[in-house]
């Protein structure tokens, strides 16, 4: 068994990883807990020693921050997609530029799936309060370039009120990474509609297709199934301009679509969608190679950004 196990990580992890791993292994000569599977990945925060977050202070000042959430994602797709492909995303570029990953919270502002068992959420004070101190944390430590990279989109406008604070109110200096990665992208995302003119939001393939390559042995596709969309008629009129990509369609659509049961507007999840899914498409068309390649356009977008900032500014001492 520890045998296969350095086999693994030799041909999957960086060739100092798979030496430290090896060397964990051989150390492991009592009982192994059977639900321990994870292998040490270079660069993120929970995996590292004090001495190795201290050394690479000494290559880099920057820290990637997931801002992720805990919310239902329909019948087939983990409560925790959006904690879990932002933070591989994230663990992917800190593979091709040093950049330090650490994450800080698994839920986020989500009280418009709180109608569906397990969803989590934040209020959005307490979310900024959160990571503003976390960034504070690391700032102590050197760090001071900090890549918020917000995965769930209820956290939009929390992500760039903590960055402005970081901006306005420390030595610090952050941006969204998502906003950042933008102009480096070489082409559209793909989400596996050729035509691109089928509503497919929460749940549905882009997202689904991104899990498959993330995080396979979590999606049960089995259990999908298209979702039975009831929008508010307004909205439902307004959907043709949105999937069109009307701008002003789509703001003022994405404004009251999706709000909690509280707010009155009947446009939580679920008084919408029967499975939690948002879109008219079924999440069964999802594929792996969808989500590989619209994973791979954004890392190489995110790792041009940050070798152009790296250039553009010294890293602090």
């Amino acid at each position: 068994m520890i045998a296969a196990r350095l086999l693994l990580a030799a041909m999957l992890l960086p060739a100092s990883v798979a030496a430290q791993n090896a060397a964990s292994a051989g150390a492991a000569q009592g009982p192994v807990n059977p639900l321990w599977h994870e292998q040490k990945v270079r660069n993120y925060l929970p995996h590292m020693t004090w001495p190795e977050v201290q050394d690479l202070r000494t290559r880099t000042d920057m820290v990637i921050i997931p801002i992720a959430a805990m919310e239902q994602h329909s019948l087939h797709l983990p409560i925790g997609t959006d904690f879990l492909n932002g933070l591989e995303r994230a663990k992917l570029v800190a593979q091709k530029t040093d950049v330090l990953v650490a994450p800080i919270l698994l839920p986020g502002n989500s009280p418009y799936h709180m109608e569906f068992a397990g969803t989590i959420t934040l209020s959005s004070q307490t979310i900024q309060q959160v990571y503003f101190e976390a960034a504070q944390s690391l700032m102590k430590h050197g760090f001071r370039r900090f890549l918020l990279l917000n995965s769930h989109g209820g956290n939009q406008v929390i992500t760039r009120y903590i960055a402005d604070r970081i901006n306005q109110e420390t030595e610090g200096i952050a941006v969204e990474l998502g906003d950042a990665a933008a102009p480096f992208l070489t082409r559209a995302p793909q989400t596996g509609d050729p035509t691109g003119r089928v509503f497919d939001r929460h749940g549905g393939v882009g997202e689904t297709s991104t899990s498959l390559y993330m995080t396979p042995n979590l999606v049960n596709l089995a259990a999908a199934r298209r979702a039975a969309l009831t929008m508010p008629e307004h909205l439902q009129k307004m959907l043709p301009e949105v999937v069109a990509g009307d701008p002003t369609a789509t703001l003022v659509f994405l404004a009251e679509g999706l709000k909690a049961t509280s707010t009155g507007k009947h446009t939580s999840t679920r008084e919408m969608s029967d499975t939690g899914t948002w879109g008219l498409r079924d999440p069964r068309e999802a594929t792996a190679d969808v989500g590989r390649r619209e994973t791979e356009n954004f890392v190489q977008a995110a790792v041009k950004f940050i070798e152009r900032w790296k250039q553009l500014r010294p890293m602090h001492r």
